[in-house]
């Protein structure tokens, strides 16, 4: 059971993330995975990058600042003195690490990817002893365990990959013994490390993944990620009244929508589940009472085509294209190559049969630097052309339709019929082999008015027989308010 920042956010939620385990003890043996309380791995990103700079000043603020939060939570959770004297004690040597490795980044104004690691990892080591504390002081045998000491990576700090086998036999030897002794482990999420010991993270929002590592390396029953939404759900709520929580869904279809945006799943999580086909749950800690989203390698057995819609705004369209690049030699491996060797993300391609235009969305943080190099690597073919014909536009969105089998169902011819009614205009569009997606390129305007129209085509939401927004509304200037209980939405 993993347990996310939002709800290890503070005391109050920390009181019910006890009660969820508490429960689920009483039915089996658990595992718990814990994130940094919200926030606190964004202040010490901030933390070292003041340091990195030589603002001491800033650094010490802002360790005071997470010094305080802990503190008053431990004050809060822990009626022992004795144990309370304890875990303020190892919070307090985690605290003093952290600042010897500001100090040292202060010194040598550089902040190494070995230090970055270990000044974010922070917030999940001082997590997990606070909640392993708040559960020994409601009598709950517990035990917090470094996930350094259980999960094996390789070396690319800032998203290692596990080692499976390594990995396995540490969770044998760590936390098997102490599920047999009965007690409860509660493991860092978001941290390794090498064979060497040297600690190593596996990206933001890689808890997600620790529990699903863990999971797999036990051979769980089940992993449950609690978090403080209601599952995946059939589009983004802020964005598409009447979406509704999926309530089972495929690992590739379930894969694809975090690959997509989907914020809920980091992208890895599936990996290490879909080998040995454990069920992963995504559940409110909230709403410990509604069911949530289940994931399971085949999926719902409904007939139903499309499961769910997400969108990716923060992207930039690289287009090669033009008379002039018809004819350059290998020009889709060349391009290829070139934004591998720029580490551009490429999030979706298109092309022309001719390859006299081949476009590429990428985040727009890396978009600059991917077109340079493509620039680069055709310069000489370019050299006497007048026109620039690699070219960026960053107004665009990606809109994609995630569900399984869709080829041969009419999704294509229904998606875009749906958005031909309301005008939307397509600027590319590519659907993967796997027949799990069709992603559509629009202008980021049309986004909301895109995802309703193809929401209401497919049924996938209670409230689709509503008619669409007018067009000139700008539904993100509402105040909206979205209850998933009572699937209702009302606006300021």
């Amino acid at each position: 059971m993993k347990f996310g920042g939002t709800s290890v956010g503070d005391a109050t939620r920390i009181r019910k993330v006890i009660e969820i385990i508490r429960e689920a003890a009483r039915e089996g043996d658990v595992v718990v995975v814990v994130s940094a309380m919200s926030g606190v791995t964004n202040r010490l990103i901030e933390a070292a990058s003041q340091a990195e700079a030589g603002n001491r000043d800033a650094v010490d603020a802002i360790f005071q600042e997470l010094r305080d939060r802990h503190s008053a939570a431990v004050s809060a959770l822990i009626h022992s003195v004795e144990m309370r004297s304890r875990i303020s004690r190892e919070l307090r040597l985690v605290f003093e690490e952290g600042e010897r490795l500001c100090q040292g980044t202060t010194l040598l104004r550089e902040l190494t990817v070995r230090a970055q690691d270990s000044i974010s990892s922070l917030g999940e080591r001082l997590s997990a002893p606070l909640v392993a504390a708040a559960l020994a002081d409601c009598r709950v045998r517990s035990e917090a365990v470094e996930a350094t000491q259980v999960v094996v990576t390789d070396d690319c700090h800032g998203s290692a990959d596990p080692l499976t086998g390594p990995t396995r036999e540490r969770c044998e030897s760590r936390l098997r013994p102490i599920l047999q002794r009965g007690a409860i482990p509660v493991v860092t999420g978001f941290i390794g490390a090498t064979e060497k010991g040297v600690l190593t993270t596996l990206g933001r929002g890689g808890s997600d993944y620790s529990a699903t590592i863990l999971g797999a390396a036990l051979d769980a029953d089940e992993v449950t990620i609690w978090t403080d939404v209601d599952g995946l759900m059939t589009a983004d709520p802020r964005l598409v009244l009447g979406a509704t929580t999926i309530p089972e869904i495929s690992y590739r279809e379930a894969a694809e929508l975090a690959h997509f945006g989907a914020k809920v799943l980091h992208p890895k999580t599936l990996r290490a589940v879909t080998q040995c086909g454990i069920p992963l749950w995504i559940r409110n800690t909230f709403f410990p009472e509604r069911p949530g989203t289940r994931v399971t390698p085949a999926g719902s057995s409904a007939d139903q085509a499309v499961k769910g819609l997400t969108a990716i705004t923060d992207v930039t369209l690289i287009t090669v294209d033009g008379p002039g690049i018809v004819g350059i030699p290998d020009v889709l491996g060349r391009t290829f190559a070139a934004t591998a060797a720029a580490r551009g993300n490429v999030l979706l391609i298109s092309q022309s049969s001719s390859q006299n235009d081949i476009c590429l969305v990428v985040p727009s943080s890396g978009a600059e630097r991917t077109a340079e190099a493509l620039r680069r690597e055709f310069a000489r073919h370019l050299a006497h052309e007048k026109m620039d014909h690699i070219t960026l536009d960053p107004s665009v969105a990606i809109v994609t339709v995630v569900g399984k089998n869709m080829r041969g169902s009419g999704t294509v011819g229904r998606t875009f019929t749906a958005l031909s009614r309301e005008n939307v205009n397509l600027i590319a569009i590519a659907q993967g082999s796997s027949e799990c997606n069709l992603s559509l390129i629009v202008k980021q305007q049309e986004v909301k008015t895109a995802l309703h129209a193809i929401h209401q085509e497919f049924q996938l939401g209670v409230l689709d027989s509503r008619p669409l927004p007018v067009r000139s509304v700008d539904l993100g200037a509402a105040n909206w308010h979205y209850d998933s209980g009572q699937q209702t939405a009302s606006a300021d």
